[in-house]
């Protein structure tokens, strides 16, 4: 996976790898060998299959231990456990919720977009750090209860969790601080947000929920809803003006959009590889001898682009028809993203608006300059150069 042409273009090269097998061996620093399910018909039989179950190590092997307590997410879980905690949460991001979050989205949305130009330098802004982050920290952060004013210094600490680094483990102990800080804040003044909802639920039943649980919860959701979705924004962007037959089309005819924002959530994810699961048995993928505590992920990248599923599956192809295979963008079975229809909407309301307001819009570099992490794991800007 440090293989210089995987680091390059990862979509190129899962999709290489799923073309000579359905499973391949990926060989990472600090996990040492992952098996890798590349096609879309098997990866979704991986994902359902509880054979291959998420630990509080498919997060990070190296996270240090005084952190790791706040490691098993809900989206490491399986069973019953994921099942009481999914339901706590699910209120707050249902379809229901999420439609009734538009406005919240609009003016946030508008508001950024008359600072933009503001944010100009030598005629180019970078759209990254001044509209696709600081939008979804905006609209998470009042979801889950965070103060306003405290909302950046999250967007910052989720920045630095993404880009690894040094800062990374400092990073994660400020977002766990913060959290706690957030459940003690609505404690004293709860609200209509999910922090309150879930202090609500232990009131009622302390087994419900844990205080390490909430902690937990908490942060991982404004990760889950800032750092992906703020890459997705951004991702679509360029995926849209780099084509500008599909830029034309959602142009003409809006109604494309969330059609549109499915294709883009298929072609370009910003999670190319699912988290990993570790198989709970000696047991065999696609044929391929597998030992017990193995680790195995899916492909995203190639899974949803695999033309055993998709006609013409490298296009991107704003007005390809409904009902066709779906993307695991969002993952797939009992692990599907539980922020799936928010983040739909936002970027949605975010392409929509950006599109409206600035119909002359361009990327500053080549769509291949456009600078990204070097991981195979992820497609990450680390800005969005654009000219208004």
């Amino acid at each position: 996976m440090t293989d210089a042409e995987v680091l390059r273009d990862p979509v190129a090269a899962y999709g290489r790898a799923r073309e000579e097998s359905p499973v391949v061996r990926l060989v990472a620093p600090g996990f040492g060998g992952i098996w890798a399910v590349t096609r879309h018909h098997d990866a979704k039989a991986l994902l359902n299959d509880p054979r291959f179950a998420m630990t509080a190590d498919s997060w990070n092997q190296r996270i240090p231990d005084d952190i790791r307590p706040y490691m098993l997410t809900m989206s490491h879980m399986d069973g019953p456990e994921h099942t009481r905690l999914r339901r706590l949460a699910l209120p707050a991001f249902g379809t229901r919720r999420a439609a009734e979050r538009r406005a919240l989205v609009e003016r946030i949305t508008d508001r950024l977009l008359d600072d933009l130009p503001g944010h100009a330098a030598n005629g180019t802004v970078d759209l990254l750090q001044h509209y696709a982050r600081p939008l979804p920290t905006a609209v998470v952060g009042a979801v889950v209860g965070i103060p306003e004013d405290e909302r950046p210094r999250w967007r910052e600490h989720i920045a630095e969790i993404g880009a690894g680094g040094a800062r990374y483990d400092a990073a994660l102990r400020a977002v766990v601080d913060g959290a706690r800080a957030v459940i003690a804040l609505r404690r004293k003044e709860p609200g209509d947000d999910l922090v309150s909802d879930l202090l609500r639920a232990q009131a009622e039943d302390p087994d419900r929920i844990t205080d390490t649980e909430m902690i937990t919860m908490v942060w991982h959701t404004v990760l889950a809803g800032q750092d992906n979705l703020a890459n997705f924004i951004a991702n679509s962007v360029v995926g849209l003006l780099s084509h500008p037959d599909q830029l034309a089309a959602v142009r003409a005819d809006p109604h494309l959009m969330p059609r549109a924002v499915e294709e883009l959530m298929r072609w370009r994810p910003p999670l190319l590889l699912t988290a990993i699961r570790y198989a709970r048995e000696d047991t065999d993928l696609c044929g391929v001898p597998v030992a017990k505590g193995d680790s195995v992920v899916a492909v995203i990248a190639s899974a949803n682009r695999d033309p055993r599923a998709f006609a013409d599956p490298d296009r991107l192809d704003v007005t390809r028809p409904a009902g066709t295979a779906v993307h695991y963008g969002f993952g797939y079975g009992p692990h599907y993203c539980i922020g799936g229809s928010l983040a739909l909407l936002e970027a949605e309301v975010a392409l929509t608006a950006l599109l409206r307001r600035h119909p002359g819009l361009a990327l500053a570099v080549p769509p291949q300059d456009v600078p990204r992490l070097p991981n195979p794991g992820s497609w990450h800007l680390t800005a969005l150069p654009v000219t208004l």
